[in-house]
C-alpha cells in the first residue's frame, strides 16, 4: 500500500509518516498542493492521499477538487487538518473527501479512520 503525504509542516510529514510505516504503508511526501498533484501524476498508483488544508501555492480543498477533477477516484482521500468548524468538514466531504481527522491527532486516531476507509485492521 501506497500514502501521499502532503502537508507543509515538516514535522507532521513526518509524525504521519512514522505511523503509517509503522502499519506496512509506504509514504512519499509533498509540502503543498501543487506538489500534491505532481507526485500523483507521476503515475505511483497511491492508496490514500493524507491532506492538509492551509498550505501555499494550493490548498488541500484545492488539490482535492483537481485531483478528483483528473480522474484520481481510486485515491482514498482523508483531509488532515486543525479546521474544526462543519463548514470546512461539509466542504471537504461535498469535494470527495473519504474522511477527515482533526489535528492534534494520535495514532489511535488515524488507525480509527485508516479502519473505516477499509485500509488496516481496527
Amino acid at each position: 500500500m501506497q500514502a501521499l503525504i502532503v502537508d507543509d509542516s515538516r514535522f507532521v510529514r513526518g509524525y504521519l509518516r512514522g505511523l503509517l510505516e509503522e502499519k506496512g504503508i509506504a509514504c512519499e511526501e509533498a509540502a503543498d498542493g501543487q506538489a500534491g498533484i505532481d507526485q500523483l501524476r507521476t503515475g505511483v498508483p497511491f492508496d490514500l492521499a493524507l491532506i492538509d488544508w492551509n498550505m501555499p501555492v494550493m490548498n488541500g480543498l484545492e488539490m482535492l477538487k483537481q485531483l478528483r477533477a483528473e480522474g484520481y477516484s481510486d485515491v482514498k482521500v482523508m483531509m488532515v487538518t486543525t479546521e474544526a468548524e462543519n463548514d470546512f468538514i461539509l466542504r471537504a466531504l461535498d469535494a470527495g473527501a473519504d474522511e477527515y481527522l482533526m489535528k492534534p491527532f494520535d495514532d489511535e486516531a488515524l488507525t480509527e479512520k485508516l479502519a473505516m476507509l477499509g485500509l488496516v485492521e481496527a
